[in-house]
């Protein structure tokens, strides 16, 4: 059985073992945390053993500009991203062990020629301190002392000509007066996009769904009508800032709780700059379909890898706005290749809050600490024999210098190239007569070459893709050819 507030406190217990480089100034700056923790079920028990993986925090992205061709930067640093790319590291980890013959506690050989499964009794948990951002965080407002700014009685009245950014920012924006510490990378203004999970969200009025006294209270599938009446008396929603993707539905913009479409898929906010990078909820529903192991690893495994539980964290939450957006979106998903499928969560909250939440940075915050803000680090830790704490900014490694940038030593661990070197090196580890059927092509060169090259994952995509995502934007090849 598992105890949401066990998980938490493990969480920050992790957290807090960690050295000061990268976390917020406690009173003046806030952050997200999110981790990947291993579960193990002992046989003829009903005890599980839960160990952190892989830990992030972060809560910003670059914009499409800043994009690199070469793989070397850090595209989305939010912590639900951090966690889950940490954990891709300890994957490869546990890969080497395997096909170099050491025993792995993670893995056992599959039927199919090199291929892997799991162990026994083993399964992945994911903890979020906060609803990720997107669609899970456009939760109706049943409680005006905890809203983030006041109820939304008109468009005009609010002044919103941004999408309610404007009702955000009082809090977050760096401005006239504000000493803001930056993290530092020399000489260079930061171009990292903020994005914010605490903003006021809405939804549009056919959609419209309550959060009932107790979320726990709630089960998938319930009727909404004998709610209907609840959801009329919310006068607002919390908001995401994340955009709607081009091409589909939009968010209304209407008063109230009329302000989003819920449902549809959203890229990350910047100011001015878009991005590319949709939001962690779209992620966490992709993710509940192909794997979280990507497609590189998926060479190697017989069956994807899946989040058989996720916890969030004390925040403004609704269990039927998670339940729509992490599996309901994709739950008529079909005709997926084995190995592949639409994986229901356990959904749980946890009582405790994360120490640096943007709710308990006001609760501290003093005069004469200048403006509350974002971190603008980002921590990644994983359990892996060598070096496992990355912290970055701007998507390379926090603290580096002009001269740097471009080099390995400006390179986060987490960024595509340092991945798909380690994966190269997986491969190189593997006897010849043990490499999975996908990888025996020798026309496999780029970074590009073996993700297409996975083809078993690449149709279940395209399932995706076509039966739920349909715009979903293609990544650019262009920024997917380094080796």
């Amino acid at each position: 059985m598992i105890n949401a507030d066990e998980v938490a406190e493990l969480c920050y217990e992790r957290f807090r073992q960690l050295p000061r480089r990268g976390k917020p100034e406690p009173g003046r700056e806030w952050s997200l945390l999110a981790a990947v923790l291993r579960i193990t079920r002992r046989p003829n028990s009903d005890s599980v053993e839960m160990e952190v993986i892989s830990l992030g925090t972060g809560t910003k992205c670059i914009g499409k500009a800043a994009m690199s061709a070469a793989g070397d930067v850090l595209n989305d640093s939010h912590a639900e991203v951090i966690a889950r790319r940490g954990c891709i590291r300890y994957l490869i980890q546990e890969l080497h062990r395997a096909v170099s013959s050491r025993y792995s506690s993670l893995f056992r050989p599959a039927d199919r020629r090199g291929k892997w499964r799991l162990q026994p009794g083993v399964s992945f948990l994911l903890f979020t301190s906060h609803t990720p951002c997107g669609d899970t965080s456009i939760i109706p407002m049943t409680d005006s002392q905890s809203q983030p700014c006041p109820p939304v009685t008109s468009v005009s009245s609010c002044g919103e000509t941004d999408g309610g950014r404007n009702l955000k920012r009082k809090v977050e924006e760096p401005g006239e007066g504000g000493n803001l510490k930056l993290p530092r990378l020399a000489e260079e203004e930061t171009k990292e996009e903020e994005t914010d999970p605490f903003e006021s969200r809405t939804k549009s009025p056919d959609r419209v769904v309550s959060v009932p006294a107790s979320a726990s209270e709630l089960k998938p599938g319930d009727s909404t009508d004998s709610r209907q009446s609840d959801a009329e008396l919310v006068g607002d929603v919390h908001r995401t800032g994340a955009k709607c993707v081009p091409g589909g539905p939009a968010d209304l913009l209407l008063p109230g709780a009329g302000y989003h479409s819920a449902g549809v898929l959203r890229v990350k906010p910047g100011r001015g700059e878009p991005t590319l990078s949709l939001s962690c909820s779209d992620k966490l529903a992709r993710w509940g379909v192909l794997g979280f192991q990507g497609a590189l690893l998926s060479h190697y495994l017989e069956e994807a890898l899946y989040f058989d539980t996720v916890v969030v964290g004390k925040c403004p939450y609704s269990q039927e706005v998670m339940h729509r957006a992490l599996v309901m979106r994709c739950s008529h998903v079909s005709e997926l290749p084995a190995g592949f499928s639409v994986c229901s969560p356990l959904l749980l909250q946890s009582s405790l809050e994360f120490q640096f939440s943007q709710n308990q940075t006001e609760l501290q915050h003093q005069g004469g600490q200048g403006r509350i803000s974002p971190c603008g680090a980002a921590i990644s830790w994983c359990n892996v024999a060598d070096q496992p704490l990355d912290v970055t900014a701007n998507g390379y490694k926090h603290g580096v210098t002009k001269k740097v940038l471009g080099t390995p030593k400006a390179r986060s661990l987490l960024c595509k190239l340092e991945l798909f070197h380690s994966f190269l090196s997986l491969v190189a580890a593997t006897d010849p007569s043990a490499l999975p059927d996908s990888l025996r092509s020798g026309e496999l060169h780029t970074y590009w070459d073996h993700k297409r090259a996975s083809q078993s994952y690449q149709r279940a995509w395209q399932q995706l893709r076509l039966q739920a995502f349909p715009l979903w934007p293609c990544s650019d090849r262009n920024l997917l050819l380094f080796r």
